[in-house]
């Protein structure tokens, strides 16, 4: 009788014994069969992706093609034999008319304010009328504008107009012409910035600007994917030499604009300290738009663009991918390591000399 009982618990115990080893190789094999079938899904979807390697027959509409980005960007397409549709905020402006003095009948100079439905809708229609034999390939949100302040020292109105222009008109831009876009299963591209994630003094509204611009990006790129469509973000660093998107202005602009209140609590001195901070780190970036301009051919012609592009010197790239990532208390502590913060704190509520 002992014997039976003792023979029914080993059965047990080992047939639990094997239970377990089962879910244990089940366990195993998950993972392996999950990273299967995420490279066999990558080799068919590299399959069925289009590279483009020569332009012809492919159109591209770039908004903000006056200068730096898009007008450097628009001349290499144009070289490369794609339509380009040019969109320029000042058609008749030197920038325009020294992009079309040097590019071929391909490219179109067109009249784009985005924020203005009207441009949008004209240049809809132009794009329509002429459109190339694969259609509308591609369309690069690359229109925007830069400015610098505290938020103190701007009013809702500033924030109004840079968010109009860097969000608002990529929003307007890309709605418009999703349908083609989706009917070539072709490209969005948007030109962001480092500062969508990274904060800092004087960024504020354009930071605000850039943040939702990537939100909106993000979105419109998982829900294109079931259109085959590929969304890209270009995320520059320190470009402002090699564009001409630095808002030149001094301390004493912003400094004339305060009221009593708040002059008694920044010190002009700090107005002029902050103008020449600004410009000088400025001048210290990417003196050339190259960087920029070959992630954008990546992004618009390879078979698999990538979903962002951070574009910054190495040192640079290696900070800001850990940046995300790094708890806020030590992100916003490293800020009080820097002359520029100590400063300013020294000068809140000094005297004027």
């Amino acid at each position: 009788m002992r014997k039976q009982i003792w023979d029914t618990v080993a059965h047990r115990r080992l047939a639990e014994m094997n239970t377990t080893l089962f879910i244990g190789q089940v366990i195993g094999i998950v993972p392996i069969c999950a990273v299967l079938l995420f490279l066999l899904s990558k080799m068919v979807l590299r399959h069925r992706c289009i590279h483009v390697q020569g332009g012809y027959g492919y159109g591209v509409l770039i908004t903000g093609c006056d200068s730096g980005f898009g007008h450097q960007l628009a001349r290499c397409l144009d070289q490369k034999g794609f339509v380009v549709f040019a969109g320029c905020l000042y058609p008749d402006g030197i920038g325009a008319m020294s992009l079309s003095r040097q590019s071929s009948s391909h490219l179109k100079i067109l009249k784009l304010d985005v924020t203005k439905d009207e441009d949008i809708q004209q240049v809809k229609k132009t794009v329509l009328e002429n459109l190339p034999q694969k259609g509308l390939w591609a369309v690069v949100n690359n229109a925007g504008i830069t400015d610098w302040a505290e938020i103190e020292w701007s009013h809702f109105e500033d924030f109004r107009h840079i968010i109009d222009i860097n969000l608002c008109g990529c929003i307007r831009t890309s709605i418009a012409f999703l349908p083609l876009v989706r009917a070539a299963k072709g490209r969005v591209v948007f030109v962001s910035s480092i500062f969508a994630f990274f904060n800092c003094l004087n960024m504020g509204a354009y930071s605000v600007s850039k943040r939702g611009l990537e939100a909106f990006a993000d979105c419109l790129r998982l829900e294109m994917a079931s259109f085959g469509v590929k969304v890209s973000i270009i995320q520059p660093g320190n470009f402002g030499q090699a564009t001409n998107i630095l808002r030149i202005k001094s301390g004493l602009d912003i400094w004339e604009k305060l009221d009593n209140e708040q002059k008694q609590i920044f010190n002009q001195q700090y107005f002029e300290l902050a103008s020449e901070y600004f410009m000088s780190t400025c001048k210290k970036g990417f003196k050339d738009t190259t960087l920029v301009i070959d992630a954008m051919l990546h992004a618009i012609t390879s078979s698999q663009p990538k979903y962002r592009y951070l574009l910054a010197s190495v040192m640079d790239r290696f900070f800001f991918k850990l940046y995300p990532f790094m708890p806020t208390v030590l992100t916003d502590a490293m800020f009080s390591l820097s002359s520029m913060y100590a400063k300013r704190r020294d000068m809140l509520y000094a005297k004027n000399i």
